[in-house]
């Protein structure tokens, strides 16, 4: 399981919000051997005046953070952020000095997932990748 939250200047973000999306989806779903249909991201535009940040970024600055069960190695999660770096680089023209990336991993039971907590849900997808 894993919860994504996309944070950027609204008109830096709001035109490419879909593809950014696409992207984030395509490095999980690589890096994390994630089913295609798992995909759970909520973006935050806000406004430039609400979005303080060091005067060396430009309005394309964006944070992603991505909140998770724990049980991936630290190898894994480091191909998913330089998978994040190269794809949104390329793809959506957001250099790495304008893009953060954080990882929040939790225990499975401090979820509650349809109904239950989430170590008691049955997951068609490994978490220990």
């Amino acid at each position: 399981m894993a919860q994504i939250k996309i944070y950027g200047v609204r008109e830096s973000l709001n035109p490419f919000k879909q593809q950014l999306s696409d992207i984030i989806h395509a490095a999980v779903v690589e890096a994390f051997q994630f089913p295609p249909d798992k995909r759970f991201h909520r973006f935050f535009p806000m406004d430039r005046e609400d979005f303080i940040f060091a005067h060396d970024r430009s309005d394309a600055y964006t944070i992603i953070e991505i909140s998770m069960f724990e049980g991936r190695t630290v190898e894994t999660k480091k191909q998913l952020i330089r998978l994040l770096f190269q794809r949104i680089n390329d793809g959506v023209g957001i250099t790495p000095q304008d893009l953060e990336i954080t990882i929040f991993e939790t225990p499975k039971h401090d979820w509650g997932i349809r109904g239950v907590p989430g170590d008691e849900l049955a997951l068609n997808y490994k978490v220990n990748v």
